[in-house]
């Protein structure tokens, strides 16, 4: 598996290595002491979560807050995603920056995201299995968000507005500069 950096301070894109032969593939998909050297974290994942989703749902921006806080390895297992990290920490050179990654059952490739992140993603493909690690529990109480399509951050989701399928709830997250971080 090999760890690349993106544009926000302590996220990466891991990749791993693939093993096909005639037979199909192989791969570690995760594994705990190369993840932890790769990202130079000591982040030890505590549950992981699972979604089903059909072309052109939106999930997020979600994030948790305080001691409840969640770091997420994420990753699609079938069909294709554009995955969404937003850096919310304050003290932090790409606060209010965020990074898009296409996750796809193909590519394999992961979005690690760091404690302190907003997070979303929106299916490209006609539907899509996505997974999360995450290295804390959730916690109604603690969670948090961001209206999907903020002004401040202009998150080019790679389609048009009226064919996105957002929940109520989604729909009525504040905006960037609305939030008290």
């Amino acid at each position: 598996m090999t760890a690349l950096e993106t544009k926000l301070q302590d996220c990466f894109i891991l990749e791993p290595k693939i093993f096909e032969d005639h037979r199909g593939y192989f791969f570690e998909s995760f594994n705990q002491n190369q993840f932890n050297t790769l990202t130079n974290t000591n982040t030890t994942f505590v549950q992981d979560n699972e979604s089903f989703s059909t072309k052109g749902v939106l999930r997020g921006l979600h994030y948790q807050t305080g001691e409840h806080a969640q770091a997420k390895l994420v990753r699609v297992i079938k069909g294709s995603v554009l995955d969404v990290a937003v850096d919310l920490r304050k003290n932090s050179p790409t606060f209010c920056q965020y990074v898009a990654v296409e996750l796809t059952e193909t590519n394999k490739k992961q979005l690690f995201i760091p404690r302190g992140f907003a997070h979303g993603f929106v299916v490209l493909s006609e539907t899509a299995i996505f997974s999360y690690k995450c290295d804390n529990f959730y916690n109604k109480e603690s969670e948090g968000g961001i209206i999907y399509n903020d002004p401040t951050l202009n998150i080019n989701w790679q389609l048009p507005e009226d064919s996105l399928i957002v929940s109520e709830k989604d729909l009525a997250l504040p905006k960037f500069s609305d939030l008290k971080l």
